[in-house]
């Protein structure tokens, strides 16, 4: 074997000895499961409409859109995207991009530089890790939801310019950033705050708006929101929203938006029927946060402020037992364990759906599970 073979089976030993080994079963739909574990927050995946939707935009452009949406891969799908989204949250521009990564990866590595500071919050998902780490800006992490520690960091920064990079709510421990105390520090420092709305398009806000509109913060100058298609909206891609002047400096900058083909036009379109169904029915945004209550107290934690909760487990192998129990039952769950979680503990972790009517049997076997 080779060296590189070496390392690779070294590996893959080191992963089996702490539980950690990860595959890509293939779901079977000729054998249903009630979905804990999906982020079809709102159900909508399978919705005629949404389904509609992307087969009619395949229809009308194609199955690719091209090129780069600098050269023809601009279609008038994701126009009309972009104007659904802006008015869904009050943003005042858009842009699509091709996933929810590239969407985060553009917004910080396009938005900073050398002269930038960037604060990220340590419990901020893995694509804004990535994102800081290719920036290259000065990065500091600050205390997980610590709106003093931002501030102080902020304060001892001699750089002219500082973006604090949150999430609205956090995809482990399900809670919600200080979203209007951190805006007011970030005011005090001329400080851009990014705010990842993945987990809360769709599930917070009395419509689904997302947080930061639901606070009315959505088209302030110093606020830009990135957010996937991917969970709430039932498709594939993802976006940022802010002022006009981001948008252009994004189009002419930001190389995930520059050197990547467009949206597809199938994502687009279901993404957009999915926001005209949101539209029509924002009670499903209650609806997520109602069976996120119900899972919670069923598994004897505090309920989240959106739709994902995890309750921490002994070990990697535990959690492993406990998914493998829950699909024996009909139930999919998931389950973090390092180094996806940021304090590097095991955990089982839950979604709610909209769609999802009768929780009492999962419920109980939650508790069995997790109280066990």
């Amino acid at each position: 074997m080779t060296a590189f073979q070496d390392w690779l089976a070294a590996a893959a030993q080191r992963r089996r000895e702490l539980g950690l080994v990860r595959s890509t079963p293939v779901m079977d739909p000729a054998n249903p499961m009630l979905d804990l574990a999906g982020n079809d927050y709102l159900g909508l995946r399978t919705h005629p409409a949404v389904i509609a939707g992307a087969v009619a935009a395949a229809t009308a452009y194609g199955g690719g859109a091209g090129a780069s949406r600098l050269v023809t891969g601009t279609l008038p799908v994701h126009a009309e995207l972009e104007a659904a989204l802006c008015a869904l949250t009050g943003a005042p521009a858009g842009l699509a991009f091709s996933t929810g990564y590239a969407a985060n990866l553009a917004a910080v590595t396009a938005l900073t530089d050398a002269d930038t500071l960037v604060v990220s919050d340590a419990h901020i998902h893995a694509s804004l890790v990535d994102a800081a780490r290719l920036a290259r800006a000065q990065v500091v992490v600050a205390r997980h939801n610590d709106v003093a520690h931002v501030a102080e960091l902020l304060a001892e920064s001699r750089l002219p310019r500082a973006m604090v990079l949150v999430e609205s709510v956090y995809s482990v421990l399900g809670d919600a950033a200080p979203l209007a105390e951190l805006l007011e520090v970030c005011r005090a420092h001329g400080a851009v705050l990014l705010i990842d709305e993945a987990h809360g398009i769709g599930v917070t806000g009395d419509r689904g708006q997302g947080s930061a509109a639901a606070l009315g913060i959505s088209a302030d100058p110093l606020v830009v929101i990135t957010l996937t298609l991917s969970k709430s909206l039932a498709s594939q891609g993802g976006a940022v929203l802010g002022s006009a002047e981001v948008r252009d400096h994004l189009v002419n900058t930001a190389r995930p938006f520059i050197y990547d083909t467009g949206l597809a036009p199938a994502a687009a379109g279901a993404a957009l029927a999915a926001l005209e169904l949101l539209g029509e029915h924002p009670e499903m945004a209650a609806a997520v946060r109602r069976n996120s209550a119900l899972l919670a107290d069923a598994c004897g934690v505090e309920p989240p402020a959106g739709a994902v909760l995890s309750v921490a487990m002994p070990g990697p192998h535990e959690a492993l037992a406990a998914v493998a129990t829950a699909a024996e039952h009909g139930i999919r769950i998931g389950c973090f364990r390092p180094p996806s979680t940021p304090d590097g503990t095991s955990r089982l972790r839950l979604t709610a759906h909209a769609d999802h009517d009768d929780l009492d049997a999962a419920c109980l076997l939650l508790k069995e599970l997790t109280r066990g």
